[in-house]
């Protein structure tokens, strides 16, 4: 397998355990959703993968162990991560953003063949290509924080609330980008907020809640699951 696996993965903050004994797994090519309740541990989950935050259980990428591999380094073993909140830099051009994201890789034909194709993904990025990052809309930012991610030429990409702050049209325009990178074949691990963007772009989801799974399934199970409609749908 060459995909992401995850066993006993906990989190502490001081005295207080926001991620218990959690484990899941990303195949190779699939897209896997984490819903949850404000503070259930979907955060500290992804931070924890990313190696962001202290944990404690073991974390792989295939036959890599990647436990004790700081993030810094994570990105040099194909973790791409796009944070909640953008995290763009401002005071750079969009291009300059870009070209970031791609740090870990030597400059050569290649870097200039990802750019071109994160271009034709974001065509507004093409067209604001020297504008400084600072100047964009939310969804222009968002755009742009997924397209410096994707520099890396990652093998998993870890999407930390990619729809926060977004109107409607927007978010339908970051679900048609997920399909497409699902259907290239990167495997994906999202955490949103919002479930219906989640049961729309992802294959399988697990419910947290106090920062344990209470629920696994398929995307399309847990749509139609009466608790789940009823709890994170609003049906």
């Amino acid at each position: 397998m060459s995909g992401l696996t995850v066993d006993g993965l906990t989190v502490h903050y001081g005295g207080i355990c926001a991620v218990r004994s959690v484990s899941f797994a990303v195949g190779s090519g699939e897209s896997v959703g984490i819903i949850g309740a404000n503070g259930a541990g979907k955060t500290s989950t992804l931070k924890a993968v990313m190696g962001l935050v202290p944990r404690s259980g073991s974390v792989r990428l295939g036959d890599q162990d990647l436990t004790g591999v700081r993030a810094k380094d994570m990105v040099r073993h194909g973790v791409g991560y796009v944070p909640e909140g953008r995290h763009v830099f401002a005071g750079l051009s969009v291009e300059k953003n870009l070209l970031l994201g791609a740090y870990a890789h030597s400059w050569r034909g290649e870097t200039r063949t990802t750019l071109a194709q994160v271009y034709e993904m974001f065509p507004v990025l093409a067209q604001m290509r020297g504008r400084l990052a600072g100047a964009l809309s939310g969804g222009q930012q968002q755009m742009l924080a997924i397209g410096r991610a994707l520099m890396l030429r990652p093998r998993l990409l870890l999407l930390d609330e990619p729809s926060m702050g977004l109107s409607p049209k927007l978010i339908e325009d970051i679900l048609r980008v997920l399909l497409r990178l699902r259907e290239e074949g990167l495997s994906l691990l999202l955490v949103e907020q919002n479930a219906k963007l989640t049961f729309g772009a992802t294959s399988t989801c697990f419910v947290l809640e106090n920062g344990e799974v209470a629920l696994t399934g398929s995307s399309q199970q847990l749509r139609h699951d009466p608790r789940i409609r009823r709890v994170y749908l609003g049906l």
